[in-house]
């Protein structure tokens, strides 16, 4: 089979999609779906079922998408080694981080390291799903949340506060709550629905204030990524609790009820364990400990 069409496939298969499948090969839709059904006629087999809601894998398509996972993560493993091989680092770094991890705090620091590595090439994906590092989908994952698979490394990062913020626009027309019963008088924001948050708590604006076992303030809006709920604060919608790096990132937000701390949670570096040695996951990880080590003090 040829690689460059199977290597499409399986693309399409994790993405479920043509249009998420062409974003992540950096090819048009067009190329991608051609190559797919000329992966079938050489096979004489349907790989997907093709529904309005995206791309379904008929059962030989299963199967197929099984060995070209396991083949994707050998060729990206030997890619990686062969790019580590050299005697300074350098090549494409794949990095994955949530939404507002990654373009909040993660992205404004990037400058000083490519300054630093100029022949390292960072590959930024944000998504607020994990990838799969083990397969290599990515080689280094920024974090939220601690790592549960055995054959990962990761490393602390930072230690994360949470506190209430509003904008100047928000405080300007509403004015501020003068105590966490007084939050039941203004527009809450937060992420819903909770239990898919990605960090326990982040509907803490909610409760605070109110009885134990009593309901939860409504929000005026509920938003399923924490860069969401962010971009709503940011234009005047209400009060919502947010990760310190996000509220350090944008001045024009007003940290209320300064004394009320929600949840910490920390942020980690993790990385697969084959590439333990990789002088530039070495290099990025020694830059971001040095950064965190900065904002935190």
């Amino acid at each position: 089979m040829d690689w460059d069409k199977l290597k499409t496939f399986h693309a399409a298969a994790q993405a479920g999609s043509l249009t998420k499948a062409a974003e992540r090969l950096g090819l048009s839709q067009s190329a991608v779906s051609r190559q797919i059904a000329a992966l079938e006629d050489d096979l004489g087999i349907t790989l997907f079922h093709r529904h309005a809601r995206g791309l379904i894998p008929t059962e030989p398509g299963n199967l197929l998408n099984e060995a070209a996972h396991e083949i994707a993560a050998k060729v990206a493993l030997a890619e990686a080694k062969v790019q580590d091989a050299r005697d300074e680092p350098s090549g494409e770094l794949k990095v994955t981080a949530p939404t507002a991890l990654g373009s909040m705090w993660l992205a404004a620091r990037l400058p000083e390291f490519q300054a630093q590595y100029p022949a390292i090439r960072i590959r930024l994906m944000l998504d607020d799903h994990e990838l799969d590092l083990a397969g290599l989908e990515a080689e280094v994952g920024i974090r939220p949340w601690p790592s549960t698979q055995n054959d990962l490394v990761q490393r602390k990062l930072l230690g994360v506060r949470q506190h209430l913020y509003a904008s100047q626009d928000y405080i300007a027309r509403r004015g501020g709550p003068r105590s966490a019963e007084d939050l039941d008088n203004h527009a809450i924001i937060y992420y819903g629905p909770p239990q898919l948050a990605p960090i326990p708590g982040l509907d803490w604006a909610a409760r605070i204030g109110r009885p134990d076992g009593a309901e939860p303030r409504p929000a005026v809006i509920e938003v399923n990524t924490i860069y969401g709920v962010t971009k709503t604060v940011q234009a005047g919608m209400g009060i919502a609790a947010l990760p310190d790096y996000v509220a350090r990132e944008n001045p024009n937000l007003v940290r209320v009820l300064p004394d009320l701390q929600g949840p910490d949670f920390e942020v980690f570096f993790v990385y697969p364990s084959e590439l333990r040695g990789s002088r530039r996951i070495i290099a990025f990880r020694d830059f971001l400990i040095e950064q965190a080590r900065r904002w935190e003090s």
